[in-house]
């Protein structure tokens, strides 16, 4: 199971990797249908959920055997926090209301940061495999720090600007037919950090999970 979900994620990387899109005003670098925003955004929805399932997994089964209740919530409260972080992603990328991105990602950082907690109350000791999982602190710091607080002025700039937002059933249309090749740095120049991490560590750190195993 663990083979087959990071196969998933990785896979939803590679693709976005080679067809990278910047949801909210549409900008792509390969003019393809298969550049959509639509196309896109389900690859991710997809990827990301196999990644969280990932972290549930390895959680799970350690939780069980030290008989930690709260490990185990943790185990149990990640897919449906990505769940719920996976449609506030839809939502910003359909309305193109930033702080809908914002919300998101601070759903990712709170995963993380759960993740974090359950690794350390399991003790590293028992979970020796794992015990390199503690980067998650560094990407919980990196959304919090750069993410969200990225998304949250975008949408004060928007908010100020008296920017008029789509209505879900208007952004369906527009995810489907719109999309502008840009090759332009100033365009893509706030996109470059988080894509640069996500398409290469991500993919990695998936493909290390699979090989992760609590220590008995």
């Amino acid at each position: 199971m663990q083979l087959l979900l990071s196969a998933v994620y990785v896979a939803g990387c590679a693709f976005r990797s080679f067809l990278p899109v910047f949801d909210i005003p549409r900008l792509v670098l390969v003019d393809s249908r298969l550049s959509s925003v639509l196309v896109g955004r389900s690859v991710a929805t997809l990827a990301e959920l196999a990644f969280a399932a990932q972290w549930a997994l390895l959680l799970h089964s350690p939780a069980l055997l030290g008989g930690s209740p709260f490990v185990r919530a943790v185990s149990l409260a990640l897919l449906p926090l990505i769940v719920l972080a996976e449609a506030c992603s839809w939502y910003a990328v359909l309305t193109t209301n930033q702080r809908a991105h914002a919300v998101e990602n601070s759903l990712w950082g709170l995963s993380a940061a759960l993740a974090v907690a359950g690794i350390l109350v399991i003790g590293p000791h028992r979970l020796a495999a794992l015990y390199p999982a503690m980067i998650a602190c560094a990407y919980v710091a990196f959304i919090f720090v750069y993410d969200v607080p990225m998304y949250w002025s975008r949408w004060l700039v928007d908010q100020a600007n008296g920017r008029k937002y789509l209505s879900i059933a208007d952004g369906m249309v527009d995810v489907c037919r719109r999309w502008t090749v840009s090759y332009r740095w100033e365009d893509w120049r706030n996109e470059v950090p988080w894509m640069s991490l996500y398409f290469t560590f991500g993919a990695w750190i998936s493909v290390w999970v699979v090989y992760a195993q609590p220590a008995c």
